[in-house]
C-alpha cells in the first residue's frame, strides 16, 4: 500500500515542480518587461507574451480581450469558460504596471529576475507582477488538466494601477460585460504576516484607505540672491513640511481596523503588543500616539497619514526663489474625508503663507461585506496550508484597482497569500523582493482557492 501511495504521489510531485517552473518563468518574463515610466509605461511586450502562453495552452481568441486605452496602455481580460455555469463568474485581479526603479540605487538589475538567498529580486516581484504570474500559471495549469468549473473564471490585468487607475475604471464603466462577476479576488491586497519566519496571520483586505494628493506652494516676487531677505518661499515651505513631519492625525479605528488589532494584538511580537493593545484601550494617549510611529504598518492602519513625496523650488542659482512646491500624498481613513484632511494641512500651512490645493478628486472605497460563502473558503484553504492560522480582515493602507471594482458594486477581497515581514516591505522601494517559498505557496493557495470557489 505504501509503494502504491508513493507511485501515485510521484506524478503529482513532478507536476507541482513543473507548475512552479512555469510560474517562475512567467514572473521572469513580466519583470523583464519594463512597464515603468522608463519603459514608456508600455504593456505591449508583457501582454503579448502572456497571450502567446495562454493561446498555446488552449485559450481561444474569443476568450482573450485586450482593451487599450492608448497603444501602450493595454489591459488584458481572459475568460476561462464553464460549459454549464450554475453561478455568476469569479473575477481575479492584478496589474502589470510598476513604479520606477533607479538601477543605480539597486544591488541587482531591477528589470531582471534575480534569485538569491531564497528571494526573487526585481521591480514588481511583490507589487504586483507576482500576482499576475500566479493567475496566468494557474489558468494554464487548469486548462491543461481539463478542469471544468461550474462558473466562468475571469482574469483582469490592468495597465495603470500605479498612476491613474483608468484601466480598471474603463473596464467597469465601458466594458462591464467583460469583467462582471459575483465577487472579485485581488492579488494586490492582503498578505500573510511572518513573525520570525513563521506564518502567523492571514490578512484579508476588505477595505482600503482613500488616496488623495495635495500641492503645497509658496510664492514671492523674488530678487537677486546677493541681497537675501529674512524669508523666502523655500524657507516657508520647509517650515510647513517640518510641521507636517511632526504632526500626527488622531488614532481612529473603524470596524475593520478594530477587528484587525483585536485579533492580531495577542499574536504580535512581544515588543509590539503593548502598543497594539493600547490602540484598542486608550487611543487618545499622546505617548502611545508618539510610540506608534515606530511601527509604520500599524501606524498606517490606525490613522490618516500624509507624507511629502516630491519637492521643487527656485528658478536660478543666483536668484531668490519665486516659487517652492511640494507634493504631499495622503492616505485617508474611509470614515474621514479629503476635505477634513485638506483643512488640517491648510491649518499647518497658513501660518507660513503656503497654499494647499487638492490635485485630483478622491474616490471613496466602500468596505466589502464578510460573506461566509467567500470568507469560509478563504479560511479553510488557508488552514489546510498553514494549520491554525488566523484569518484577519484588513483595511489596506494603500489604494488598488479594487476601489473601482468595489464602487461598481462587485465586492472585492485582497487575498494575495504572500507571506512577508511587514517591517521588510519593499514594494515601490529599493531591491524589491519576494521570498521564493512565499511565491510558490501563494501559487498553490490560489490554485486551491479558485478551484474550491468555482466547483459546483
Amino acid at each position: 500500500m505504501g509503494l502504491l501511495a508513493l507511485c501515485l504521489a510521484q506524478p503529482a510531485a513532478a507536476e507541482g515542480t513543473a507548475h512552479e517552473s512555469l510560474a517562475r518563468d512567467i514572473l521572469a518574463e513580466l519583470v523583464a518587461a519594463n512597464t515603468a515610466p522608463s519603459g514608456g509605461n508600455d504593456m505591449r511586450q508583457a501582454v503579448s507574451r502572456l497571450v502567446t502562453r495562454l493561446k498555446n495552452a488552449g485559450f481561444k481568441d474569443e476568450d482573450i480581450s485586450i482593451v487599450a486605452e492608448t497603444p501602450r496602455l493595454q489591459n488584458l481580460v481572459v475568460r476561462y469558460r464553464s460549459k454549464a455555469p450554475s453561478a455568476r463568474p469569479i473575477l481575479m485581479m492584478a496589474h502589470l504596471d510598476v513604479v520606477e526603479a533607479l538601477p543605480e540605487d539597486w544591488s541587482v538589475d531591477p528589470f531582471f529576475l534575480t534569485e538569491k538567498d531564497g528571494y526573487f529580486y526585481g521591480r514588481g516581484t511583490t507589487d504586483n507582477k507576482a500576482g499576475a504570474a500566479i493567475m496566468v500559471a494557474n489558468l494554464i495549469r487548469m486548462k491543461r488538466e481539463g478542469y471544468e468549473p461550474a462558473r466562468d473564471i475571469i482574469m483582469m490585468l490592468t495597465a495603470d494601477e500605479e498612476t491613474s487607475g483608468d484601466g480598471a475604471r474603463v473596464l467597469v464603466s465601458e466594458h462591464r460585460e467583460l469583467i462582471d462577476a459575483e465577487f472579485a479576488l485581488n492579488t494586490d491586497g492582503g498578505m500573510i504576516i511572518l513573525e520570525n519566519d513563521r506564518p502567523r496571520a492571514f490578512i484579508m483586505q476588505t477595505s482600503e484607505k482613500v488616496y488623495v494628493s495635495f500641492t503645497l506652494e509658496a510664492t514671492d516676487p523674488g530678487g537677486h540672491s546677493s541681497v537675501p531677505r529674512a524669508d523666502n518661499p523655500i524657507y516657508r515651505l520647509s517650515r510647513t513640511l517640518a510641521a507636517l513631519q511632526e504632526f500626527r492625525f488622531p488614532i481612529d479605528l473603524n470596524e475593520t481596523s478594530r477587528a484587525f488589532f483585536r485579533l492580531w494584538a495577542p499574536m504580535a511580537p512581544a515588543e509590539a503588543r503593548p502598543v497594539l493593545q493600547g490602540i484598542l484601550d486608550d487611543p487618545d494617549d499622546p505617548q502611545l500616539s508618539a510610540k506608534l510611529i515606530e511601527h509604520p504598518y500599524f501606524n498606517a492602519l490606525a490613522r490618516t497619514t500624509c507624507v511629502a513625496t516630491r519637492l521643487e523650488g527656485g528658478h536660478a542659482e543666483n536668484a531668490l526663489p519665486q516659487t517652492a512646491k511640494a507634493t504631499v500624498n495622503c492616505r485617508v481613513l474611509p470614515q474621514s474625508s479629503a476635505e477634513e484632511t485638506q483643512n488640517v494641512l491648510t491649518a499647518l500651512a497658513a501660518k507660513n503663507g503656503v497654499s494647499v490645493t487638492q490635485i485630483a478628486p478622491a474616490k471613496a472605497s466602500p468596505p466589502s461585506p464578510l460573506e461566509p460563502n467567500i470568507v469560509d473558503p478563504v479560511s479553510e484553504v488557508a488552514n489546510e496550508m498553514w494549520p491554525g492560522i488566523t484569518v484577519i480582515p484588513e483595511m489596506s493602507t494603500g489604494a488598488t484597482d479594487g476601489l473601482f471594482v468595489r464602487n461598481a458594486g462587485i465586492p472585492t477581497y485582497g487575498v494575495s497569500a504572500i507571506a512577508e515581514d511587514p517591517d521588510d516591505f519593499r514594494a515601490h522601494g529599493q531591491d524589491e523582493r519576494i521570498r521564493a517559498e512565499s511565491y510558490y505557496d501563494a501559487l498553490d493557495y490560489w490554485y486551491r482557492l479558485v478551484k474550491v470557489l468555482s466547483r459546483p
